[in-house]
């Protein structure tokens, strides 16, 4: 923050300190009154200072503010004599957890394909990794939503074997769907969704379906292929059945042609392990069995 909020942090903070303070031994002073004058049914409410034991306490609070803004970081851009960071602390606790956990990690890790999917332990560890780094898309049971795929069906767009689902966790994904709006214009758009709503065995309209194959052929093959089956390689989904990652509709299927898709899989090598990886992978592809 600016040096002036810096010093108005400080100053504010001290100065509420000393107020309550102040405010605190400015009451234990005794009254010349017996009373406050408060009376109620013949019950008169006495005015006497606070007890000793009670000041003691809120002194003693006050004091524990000031040893704590001086240790941690409370005072502005002061760090603290202890230079206490909430990322130093997550990382010695990461730290702590992963040299723990690495024995078994190393052990499972060592562990090929098969033998890790029919083991329990790893395929716990395989779940918890996932909902820890793969649920927020693709959802707690692994069903997915719009623009996120769904890892229990039998499609997949980058591959489904081993080492593309290790791939793409790793390294992730970056879809490079086009838009193609300005090239075909609103005609041209509604002439493809209908060829590509026949091609999946939707309702579609004929007449636009036809005019939409040549549109077809000119611009969309590259990737999804002649029969529009799709291509692994591209990332090029099957566009013959029903299952689709930004909807089926024609009013998606127009949204994504003229707009295209850039959905982004973020690299997850960074923050995870080759052996947990590996557990990952395993685990997901287990969830297709």
């Amino acid at each position: 923050m600016s040096a002036g909020w810096h010093w108005f942090v400080i100053i504010g903070t001290f100065l509420s300190l000393a107020a309550m303070l102040w405010l605190l031994l400015a009451n234990r002073h005794k009254s010349d009154q017996a009373t406050t004058g408060h009376e109620w049914d013949g019950i008169e409410e006495l005015d006497n200072p606070l007890p000793m034991w009670w000041v003691g306490m809120f002194v003693a609070t006050i004091v524990f503010s000031l040893a704590y803004l001086i240790y941690y970081p409370g005072l502005g851009n002061f760090q603290g004599a202890g230079n206490w960071t909430s990322t130093n602390q997550h990382n010695a606790q990461v730290a702590r957890h992963d040299a723990r956990f690495a024995p078994l990690y190393a052990e499972l890790g060592a562990m090929d394909e098969e033998m890790l999917a029919h083991d329990r332990r790893g395929m716990q560890v395989g779940r918890r990794l996932y909902l820890n780094h793969c649920s927020t898309c693709h959802g707690v049971n692994a069903s997915g939503s719009l623009g996120f795929p769904d890892l229990t069906d039998d499609e997949w767009i980058w591959g489904g074997d081993y080492d593309a689902v290790r791939t793409t966790i790793s390294k992730g994904r970056i879809a490079q769907m086009v838009g193609w709006g300005p090239a075909l214009g609103d005609e041209g758009v509604a002439n493809v969704a209908n060829y590509v709503l026949q091609l999946s065995g939707n309702p579609h309209d004929v007449d636009r379906a036809a005019a939409g194959a040549s549109q077809f052929n000119l611009m969309c093959v590259a990737c999804h292929g002649a029969d529009g089956s799709g291509n692994v390689l591209f990332g090029a989904p099957d566009l013959t059945n029903d299952q689709w990652l930004y909807g089926g509709s024609l009013d998606a299927l127009s949204r994504t042609i003229a707009a295209g898709r850039q959905g982004n899989m973020p690299p997850q090598a960074d923050v995870l392990s080759e052996p947990k990886i590996h557990i990952l992978t395993t685990y997901i592809r287990s969830m297709q069995e």
